[in-house]
């Protein structure tokens, strides 16, 4: 029998999204209860979360770190079940005693759970942006056959959701366009002709947003922003000509949604992924965050400015490519998450220059085309021949 608080399980709980998740659901320990927490490699702060929240399984993504995991907690005297493997997430995420699901695992490898969860009818909660750009209609139509509750939890996307009327039927008959926000990141005047110079430390140092190396660099090249127009186009159903970008350096307006009668609706708040948390586990109602409030008196100006200055698609080439994928066939966004991670890994292993992660994303899309895509495994190996491409062009720009 479930428990009367909602049972959670957090896939990729030692990351940014994770920690605030367990942040909010501690704030009310009357609401939610921690089923399962999962991460791929960071033993100690899975262990202390474990301390913490007592959840019944926890897992990790490889055997070492596992059985590393499972000694720790024996000898803390822990009765959470220690589990690892693929197979281990998938079977949290679908558990018959879990109601909802964040999905914060970064990257490709959060497919599969997100899956699972979708085709258990759960509530999800999707910060994993790669599930929507790899698994597109087949992950969309996954969620619709398992009668699985969909809600963004990227601050882009919760404000967006936020923003349109609640019936999605009525979406299409009175949007006028979607406006997605974007801070610009570290680099939003630098001169682009210096970005070839440009550090992992520096590219992972964001003006604004406290988040992981990955997504830290993809903020930096706007490739985050590409990867969220993807997810919009599914997310919302709307084509991709709907979709707009615009630069708004203070985080404040976290995007917008424009009506026919060119009316706009905006969702504000300050710059904590608590908001959104809250807001995904506790629909259609609200619950306090612990984010702050904002303070308008000490706001000076909300500025925003356009993509298509001459620097900033010097700066920004990735954001474009957006709408390039959407256009192309199916399983074309796969392609280029897949080679925007292998990309991003080798700059940040010191591999490829920064200003080399857009070319490598440039050639494998030139370099795969998809096929017929049915299934998970279908996916899988769009996704390695990819990767496989993407790691072929990084081998020739180092000779």
């Amino acid at each position: 029998m479930k428990s009367e608080k909602c049972r959670v399980v957090v896939l990729g709980s030692t990351g940014s999204i994770g920690v605030n998740t367990l942040d909010v659901m501690a704030r009310h320990p009357q609401r939610f209860e921690v089923f399962a927490l999962t991460a791929a490699h960071n033993v100690d702060r899975i262990l202390a979360q474990c301390a913490q929240f007592k959840p019944s399984y926890a897992v990790m993504a490889s055997t070492p770190h596992g059985q590393a995991l499972e000694a720790a907690c024996r000898a803390e005297g822990l009765a959470t079940r220690v589990l690892w493997g693929s197979d281990a997430i998938d079977m949290v995420a679908r558990h018959e005693s879990v109601d909802c699901v964040m999905a914060a695992i970064v990257g490709a490898a959060g497919l599969s759970p997100c899956l699972a969860a979708a085709r258990s009818g759960k509530r999800l909660l999707l910060a994993n942006k790669e599930a929507l750009v790899v698994g597109g209609q087949l992950f969309m139509d996954t969620v619709k056959a398992g009668g699985a509750t969909l809600l963004p939890i990227d601050s882009e996307h919760s404000a967006i959701f936020q923003s349109l009327p609640q019936d999605p039927r009525d979406w299409s008959a009175c949007v006028d366009k979607i406006i997605l926000t974007a801070s610009g990141g570290p680099f939003r005047t630098r001169d682009p002709h210096t970005l070839r110079h440009v550090t992992p430390e520096e590219a992972c140092a964001h003006p604004n947003w406290s988040m992981g190396r990955k997504i830290s660099v993809d903020s930096a090249t706007m490739m985050n922003k590409a990867l969220e127009v993807i997810e919009a186009r599914f997310l919302f159903g709307v084509a991709p000509e709907k979709i707009e970008v615009v630069i708004h350096p203070q985080s404040v307006i976290h995007s917008m949604v424009q009506y026919l009668d060119h009316s706009v609706v905006a969702q504000l708040g300050t710059p904590d992924m608590r908001g959104p948390i809250a807001y995904g586990l506790s629909w259609p109602q609200r619950l306090t965050s612990g984010a702050s409030a904002l303070d308008f008196s000490s706001m000076a100006a909300l500025t925003f400015e356009s993509l298509d200055t001459k620097d900033h698609r010097l700066r920004f080439a990735g954001i474009h490519l957006a709408w390039t994928v959407l256009q192309a066939a199916p399983g074309t966004p796969a392609v280029l998450n897949a080679a925007n991670e292998v990309a991003v890994a080798a700059f940040l292993a010191g591999k490829i220059r920064y200003d080399q992660i857009h070319h490598v994303n440039q050639e494998t899309l030139s370099a795969v085309t998809p096929e017929a895509l049915a299934s998970l495994e279908d996916l899988v190996a769009l996704d390695l021949r990819s990767r496989q491409a993407a790691e072929n062009t990084i081998a020739h720009l180092a000779t």
